[in-house]
């Protein structure tokens, strides 16, 4: 086995193809070639040889694309075709990226944007602990008894899981910001349901060292050699294992 191989899961990752999950599923479905021959789990891609995916030659990127995007509410973080509102379509970059997690259709805020599968895992892997903060706006005032209700730890049992404890601070009447370390399906939200408010207004505003700053609604941004430098630092003793499903639906 040449040392330089490599796996084709990673490699159609890496060549911002689909996640390594979705590309899993694209070789049990058959829709990936090496060489003129239907890949099977587990085949490695070795340099010089020809991978298609759905027909069409896959090459590696030489350069790592990361964005870092404002998105709208409205916007859904898919590269779904069959979705009219997902966020590749949206930004309409001129190579293949797709989003790093997730942001709910109705929130808005920073969402990262790659063609490396492997950071998009482990930036979103929960077990590795990584922060993202968001600004959030409720439907009443503030207590002191909800900021500790918040920050304790809140049972969400249509998830069958209680929120890890979290720092959470006022920032207005209305207005609180709170720093995550896990990324559930609607998790403020849901938590703020627990003690009877209502989410009117949420904005992923960082993740991990990656700031929204003054980045306007529907712009984005290359993601400065800075900030990169210092997310490879917080992202040293990360797991890349897969964690988040694949994009793509298929062949489109």
């Amino acid at each position: 086995m040449k040392e330089d191989s490599v796996r084709i899961n990673k490699y159609l990752s890496e060549a911002g193809v689909c996640s390594r999950r979705e590309a899993d599923r694209q070789v049990e479905a058959g829709n990936v070639m090496i060489d003129g021959k239907t890949a099977v789990m587990g085949m490695r891609v070795h340099p010089g040889q020809e991978v298609l995916f759905c027909g069409k030659p896959v090459k590696k990127e030489e350069e790592m694309i990361l964005l870092a995007f404002h998105k709208p509410a409205g916007i859904v973080c898919t590269a779904e075709k069959r979705e009219k509102n997902n966020v590749v379509d949206y930004i309409h970059y001129p190579k293949r990226i797709y989003p790093v997690g997730r942001l709910d259709k109705d929130s808005e805020g920073l969402l990262l944007m790659t063609n490396n599968g492997d950071i998009v895992n482990r930036i979103m892997r929960a077990g590795n602990m990584h922060e993202k903060e968001y600004t959030v706006t409720v439907n009443k005032p503030v207590t002191d008894a909800f900021l500790r209700g918040l920050s304790g730890g809140v049972p969400l049992a249509e998830l069958n899981v209680t929120t890890r404890k979290c720092r959470v601070w006022r920032t207005g009447k209305r207005e609180f910001h709170i720093v995550l370390t896990q990324g559930l399906n609607r998790q403020i939200r849901r938590m703020c349901e627990y003690f009877g408010y209502r989410v009117e207004k949420l904005v992923r505003i960082r993740i991990m060292n990656i700031e929204l700053g003054s980045l306007e609604t529907g712009q984005y941004r290359e993601v400065t050699g800075a900030e990169y430098r210092e997310l490879l630092r917080q992202m040293k003793n990360s797991s890349n294992t897969t964690v988040i499903p694949g994009q793509d639906g298929g062949c489109r």
